[in-house]
């Protein structure tokens, strides 16, 4: 096709969009600024095509945009490519057999760690939650949704994936071979520190989690524990109904949580007595790490005053996604619905607040010091880790819950 016809091509293909679109989005605007935006976006592509250095191809441009388009409206919103879908339909229908062990999420414009499993491919190559991830496979996260990293990182067990790593507090990044391992069910972790105190962490709040911890309290409190440590801190994978029900085990009366979106009718999650499994004091503990399901549960803890929350301000993720199939096989992932806290407050917008803020000695450092690993399975945190031991220190105080003004 010479270059007026595709010049001709284009303008149509223009014209139509913003019929199209136009139609749509002016039906749910009361202002002209869908217009507008849908005319650059036009004049954009017909610039491209015409005036560009060399000849574009288009079908790549129009993937591109898609794909910042998604991006630029949450961490968790993405556009896949026919082929993305494909692959991601397929490891979504058999499940995951490999995995590094990481979460992940956007920040910066780049991938980063959100938290890493204890002796997952992720925590043995030494990397952290802060971490960058500039590249993955041998392509830059800067154009990379987090589902697009999924797809990369995650694969058949024994196989390796390449990262280049800007490590936190550095500038250079470092490049690290990834060992994928079949994806081991995570338990929850509970266990004794004196005659009347327990320590329980949870590591994800996946399918069946709140079960096993309504159990594991159960237990505590047949060998007389009274007061309890809860250890959310790197507990960012899960489903969020767990997150709700994990709660629900702890709060007697109140909101645990909302949820709401501009097509998601609003739901409110609230406590169910017959359902609290413990009774005694809990304090909570939270860092940056904690994210998704944990926030739920963290929030409904603080919120209703039930205990303290204890570290730092959590990520803020809580939210729900919708897959959108396209015509052409493409996808789009989709945020439709933000997770809130029972003062009202949505997650996502500033994470939850400690009630008792205590930062990280690694992170006050300023020798850059990297941030201890995960606990291992059935392992207490350290001796002189000052947000267990000032949780430690409040229950054996027997002091009420803290307050903190609304954030």
């Amino acid at each position: 096709m010479s270059r007026l016809g595709k010049t001709i091509v284009i303008a149509l293909s223009v014209v139509v969009f913003c019929y199209a679109g136009l139609g749509y989005l002016l039906g749910k605007s009361d202002d002209d600024k869908t217009y507008r935006s849908l005319t650059v976006y036009g004049e954009v592509l017909q610039h491209i095509q015409e005036d560009y250095v060399d000849e574009p191809n288009l079908p790549l441009v129009t993937a591109g945009s898609l794909h910042g388009l998604l991006e630029s409206l949450d961490p968790q919103s993405a556009y896949l490519s026919p082929r993305e879908y494909s692959d991601y339909s397929a490891r979504t229908k058999s499940g995951t057999p490999g995995s590094v062990g990481l979460t992940l999420s956007k920040r910066f414009g780049y991938i980063i760690v959100v938290s890493e499993l204890p002796d997952g491919a992720g925590e043995k190559a030494g990397l952290r939650s802060g971490d960058i991830l500039e590249e993955v496979a041998g392509f830059a996260t800067r154009d990379m949704s987090v589902p697009q990293a999924y797809l990369l990182l995650d694969g058949a067990p024994g196989g390796t994936v390449k990262v280049a790593v800007v490590r936190r507090g550095k500038t250079e990044p470092e490049e690290v071979d990834l060992t994928r391992a079949a994806t081991e069910p995570q338990h929850v972790e509970a266990s004794k520190v004196s005659d009347d105190t327990a320590y329980v962490r949870l590591v994800t709040l996946d399918d069946g989690t709140a079960a096993e911890l309504a159990s594991k309290l159960a237990q505590l409190q047949h060998q007389g524990a009274q007061k309890l440590v809860l250890d959310l801190r790197d507990c960012s994978s899960g489903d969020d109904s767990e997150g709700i029900a994990a709660a629900q085990l702890f709060v007697p009366s109140g909101m645990i949580a909302s949820l709401s979106g501009q097509t998601v009718s609003k739901q409110e999650f609230d406590a169910a007595p017959d359902k609290v499994a413990w009774h005694g004091p809990v304090d909570v503990l939270i860092s940056t790490s904690t994210s998704g399901a944990a926030e739920i549960l963290a929030a409904a803890i603080g919120d209703n005053k039930r205990g303290d929350l204890i570290g730092e301000r959590t990520f803020g993720s809580a939210s729900e996604q919708k897959v959108i199939p396209m015509d052409d096989g493409a996808a789009l992932i989709l945020t439709v619905a933000y997770y809130y806290k029972p003062g009202g407050k949505a997650i996502v917008d500033d994470g939850v607040p400690p009630t008792i803020e205590i930062i990280p000695p690694a992170e006050q450092a300023d020798d850059d010091a990297e941030p201890p690993p995960p606990l291992a399975a059935g392992e207490l945190p350290a001796k002189d880790d000052p947000v267990y031991n000032k949780a430690l220190d409040l229950l054996k105080a027997g002091a009420p819950p803290q307050t903190t003004k609304a954030s």
